[in-house]
């Protein structure tokens, strides 16, 4: 099954592989609502979910799909690659993560791997994770205070939405700097969406 909101990217997938005799595309899906409505109607040995969608996002349709049948076997397809957004991914129960501008070489390899039950993670997807393996993570309200700053909110205007004190603000913005390796509250927000620690809504 293949779940993506791009109609075009869906048809450029069934069309790859209609020329695979062991692939057959028995669904699809254009937000992750419908993934997991398809996935309990179809059963596909392997879903290919794109993780930005309307409606429910891929990662969110993942963890129902899994709920559903823990042994489900999904294959990531996506443009992002920073490292926290394949974290959560794989955390979510993905068994592979091909980035899409690597689909037309490497999907059907992908497919077959992750259908025998071996995770699928590239070289250059793993190069990523490695890249930040043993970094500090940004506590639960370092990240609301990250969220909040990204938005053009101030230390005070921080402090009255989370209701916390201004110097508690700067604390957690210090931390954030620190455990990002960023210069300032502009170059953390660039980190992060980078990263996928944040995500554009």
């Amino acid at each position: 099954m293949v779940a993506d909101d791009h109609s075009l990217l869906r048809e450029g997938i069934i069309a790859l592989l209609a020329g695979d005799g062991g692939i057959e595309i028995i669904g699809q899906a254009a937000n992750g609502a419908e993934a997991v409505e398809r996935f309990i109607s179809l059963r596909p040995d392997v879903t290919l979910m794109d993780l930005q969608m309307p409606v429910m996002g891929g990662h969110e349709a993942m963890l129902a799909i899994r709920a559903v049948e823990p042994n489900a076997r999904v294959l990531v397809l996506t443009t992002y690659k920073g490292d926290a957004r394949i974290a959560r991914a794989l955390g979510a129960g993905a068994c592979g993560y091909l980035l899409k501008c690597a689909i037309r070489l490497n999907l059907a390899d992908a497919i077959a791997r992750v259908h025998a039950g071996h995770r699928y993670i590239p070289a250059e997807v793993a190069a990523e994770m490695a890249n930040y393996f043993g970094s500090d993570n940004l506590s639960g309200r370092e990240l609301e205070v990250l969220r909040l700053v990204a938005d053009g909110n101030s230390n005070r205007e921080v402090g009255v939405r989370l209701a916390i004190k201004e110097e508690t603000v700067k604390a957690h913005v210090s931390a954030v700097l620190s455990k990002l390796g960023a210069r300032d509250r502009t170059h953390a927000t660039t980190i992060a969406l980078r990263r996928g620690i944040l995500t554009l809504s």
